[in-house]
């Protein structure tokens, strides 16, 4: 029995749409080039998928691909994470089906591959290849950084009042 993927939880589009999305200023379509390996631990062998990397396109129908898509509101944690010594890029899977090698989808901000590990996914990430990183900054630059502001407490708010 396959699980179904909630609503809230944006699902990779069908092959037809990625061959027709174009590159553009905020989706590249990327090919995933991911694997199902055994390995043995102890006595055991289990099976797991690994990711091995990226295609900048999407030249096989037949291999596992998706849409690297880039939003506005989540330009702080494109720069932190092209702030970071290694910028990953993050690939989301459904962990009902260990044998699938669907993505569910792409990411580049490590809050979004955070709340699909607190979920049932798996979350594989490999470096993000220099072009996409490149991409990535144009897509700040054009947009401009998104500082969050917080609010300031009120005085006397907290545990202790300071007297």
């Amino acid at each position: 029995m396959q699980s179904e993927t909630p609503e809230s939880i944006p699902t990779q589009t069908s092959n037809f749409d990625v061959l027709q999305v174009e590159k553009n200023e905020h989706q590249w379509p990327i090919q995933i080039d991911l694997s199902i390996v055994d390995k043995q631990v102890g006595r055991w062998t289990s099976t797991q998928r690994e990711l091995e990397g990226f295609e900048l396109e999407v030249t096989d129908q037949s291999k596992p691909h998706a849409i690297l898509e880039l939003y506005r509101d989540e330009r702080t944690d494109y720069r932190f994470n092209l702030s970071s010594q290694n910028p990953m890029l993050f690939v989301v899977l459904d962990n009902h089906d260990e044998l699938s090698l669907k993505p569910i989808m792409v990411t580049a901000s490590q809050a979004v591959a955070g709340s699909f590990m607190d979920g049932d996914y798996l979350v594989l990430s490999k470096p993000i290849p220099l072009p996409i990183q490149a991409w990535m900054e144009a897509f700040i630059g054009r947009h401009g950084e998104l500082l969050e502001v917080r609010r300031k407490k009120r005085k006397g708010a907290g545990r202790s009042s300071g007297k």
